[in-house]
C-alpha cells in the first residue's frame, strides 16, 4: 500500500465467492490473487506490485441486504482523526479505526448520502504506484444522489480541489471532476446514481490495454456488460461492468483500439 495523502491507494473486493472472483479478474485483468491470510485475505497482484485484496463478505453485511462491493481506501496521515471529522461532516462509521499488524491502520466509512469508502494511514510510506500502468486503478467516480453536498463533504475532509465540470446532458446533468490541485484530475461524481436508481456508491476503473477486449471478455466469462465501451472525453474507452458475483468495476484503455 502505498501513502499519498488523500489518495486512492488500496482496492478491497468483498465477495460471495473468493475463488470464482479470483479465476475472473485474472482471466480480465490479468492480476494473480496471493494468500496472506489463509481463509480470510487474498492479494490482487499486477505483476510485482500489490494493488488491493479480496475477502468473503461477512455474514453481518449479508444479513443487512449489502451486495459484493469494491471498496477503495483514501490514504490520510491519521486515521482516527480523519473518521472523527467525516462523524460531524456528517459521514457514518462502518467499521472503527484498527490496526493491522506491521502494515498501519484502517477504518471503513460512509458519506452522508450512503457511499462506502475506507480511509488508510500506512506504516511504512514506500513509493506510489503509477497509476496509469495497466492492471492499477486510475480513476474514481462516485454516482450519488446529491453530488454538490457530497462535494462539501469530501473537500472538507480531504481537501480535494475541482478541475473542471462537463454536461452530461438533461438527465446526468454536471460531472465534476476533481484532485488534489486544481490542474489534475483522479477522479469525478455526478448524480447518475439517482438517474440509475441505484445505491450511491464509488465506481474505480482499472487500466486496461483494450477496453473493447476486455468488455467481451467480461460477458464471456459470467460477468455483465453495464455501460459501453465507449469514448470519453480526452481520450481513450471505457466499459462499466458486473462481475459474476454482481459487484460493479469498470475499465479504461488509453488508446482508442477496437
Amino acid at each position: 500500500m502505498s501513502e499519498e495523502n488523500a489518495r486512492f491507494v488500496w482496492f478491497d473486493l468483498m465477495t460471495t465467492d473468493v475463488k470464482g472472483a479470483e479465476s475472473f479478474y485474472t482471466d480480465i485483468i490479468g492480476w494473480k490473487a496471493a494468500t496472506w491470510q489463509e481463509g480470510h485475505y487474498d492479494l490482487w497482484k499486477a505483476g510485482d506490485e500489490d494493488v488491493g485484496g479480496v475477502m468473503p463478505l461477512d455474514d453481518q453485511a449479508r444479513a443487512a441486504g449489502a451486495p459484493p462491493q469494491w471498496l477503495a481506501y483514501i490514504a490520510t496521515r491519521d486515521v482516527d482523526a480523519t473518521v472523527q471529522k467525516a462523524k460531524k461532516l456528517g459521514g457514518k462509521v462502518l467499521a472503527p479505526p484498527t490496526d493491522i499488524p506491521n502494515v498501519g491502520r484502517y477504518a471503513m466509512l460512509a458519506d452522508p448520502q450512503g457511499a462506502s469508502f475506507g480511509v488508510f494511514q500506512a506504516r511504512h510510506l514506500p513509493a506510489p504506484e503509477d497509476a496509469a500502468k495497466p492492471g492499477h486503478f486510475g480513476w474514481a467516480e462516485l454516482n450519488t444522489t446529491d453530488w454538490k453536498a457530497a462535494w462539501k463533504f469530501y473537500s472538507d475532509l480531504f481537501g480535494w480541489k475541482h478541475t473542471t465540470s462537463m454536461d452530461m446532458g438533461p438527465d446526468h446533468g454536471e460531472y465534476f471532476m476533481f484532485g488534489l490541485d486544481e490542474k489534475q484530475a483522479f477522479g469525478g461524481m455526478s448524480n447518475s446514481a439517482s438517474v440509475m436508481h441505484a445505491r450511491p456508491h464509488w465506481l474505480h476503473y482499472v487500466n486496461v490495454k483494450n477496453a473493447d477486449e476486455t468488455a467481451k471478455r467480461v460477458t464471456e466469462k459470467g460477468g455483465q456488460g453495464l455501460q459501453g465501451p465507449m469514448d470519453v472525453p480526452g481520450g481513450g474507452r471505457i466499459a462499466q461492468c458486473l462481475d459474476p458475483q454482481g459487484a460493479r468495476f469498470a475499465v479504461f484503455s488509453p488508446t482508442t483500439q477496437r
